[in-house]
């Protein structure tokens, strides 16, 4: 069976107007996400849209390494765009756009179970930086202490994050939910403060706009 999830992530973040919303899902449903997902290295997509925060619309493609997109199969496709494309331009339409390309830092490893596991019915996803003078502490915590914490929570399959390779902030965590409410749950709210080094670390993380969120799938190849 191939692989599902790699060792990267491509996050596009859009809100367009009202009137060109048709025409976004139009585009990515019926031609644009088959087209990424025909490039070598991209395991497996999905769109999906806020519940909570946002932007409202989010492309997520996992990939084999964050790397894909030097390919020249990549590259002729950009340089040949198809009409439909031609005709919708994200950077134009769009009131705001957000292009991260991610490497996977937590777990270290690409289990075989994380392979095999298909895109989640909801993501949470938290983009931050942090001072650089506890930068090695603020990962130590979060990898060892912080996740695994809401990991154990009913409804989170698991916690990844990330460091950023193209885009910004620094650092991307992503959960996958079961469902959009997981982190509304008392047992979330447990796990939030239980350790006593999260109130010395957590505050110095820097969020950026919108962040944390909650996505929602809306649409699967």
């Amino acid at each position: 069976m191939a692989d599902k999830k790699g060792k990267g992530l491509l996050m596009i973040w859009v809100d367009v107007p009202k009137d060109k919303e048709d025409e976004l899902n139009h585009w990515y449903n019926e031609e644009h996400l088959a087209q990424i997902l025909s490039m070598p290295g991209v395991l497996n997509a999905a769109r999906y849209e806020a519940v909570m925060s946002g932007p409202k619309h989010l492309a997520c493609y996992e990939l084999e390494n964050p790397d894909v997109f030097q390919s020249d199969e990549y590259r002729q496709m950009q340089k040949n765009p198809t009409d439909l494309t031609k005709q919708l331009s994200l950077q134009t339409i769009a009131t705001t756009f957000i292009r991260g390309i991610y490497e996977v830092i937590h777990p270290s490893e690409v289990s075989p179970d994380i392979a095999a596991s298909d895109m989640a019915p909801a993501l949470q996803i938290g983009r931050m930086g942090v001072p650089s003078e506890v930068d090695d502490e603020f990962n130590d915590w979060y990898n060892t202490i912080y996740v695994p914490n809401y990991e154990k929570v009913p409804g989170v399959i698991r916690g990844r994050r990330y460091r950023v390779v193209s885009g910004e902030p620094k650092y991307m965590t992503v959960y996958e939910f079961e469902h959009e409410k997981v982190s509304e749950s008392a047992e979330w709210a447990a796990q939030r403060d239980i350790d006593p080094l999260t109130h010395r670390i957590r505050p110095q993380m820097q969020h950026a706009t919108g962040s944390p969120g909650i996505w929602k799938k809306t649409f699967q190849l």
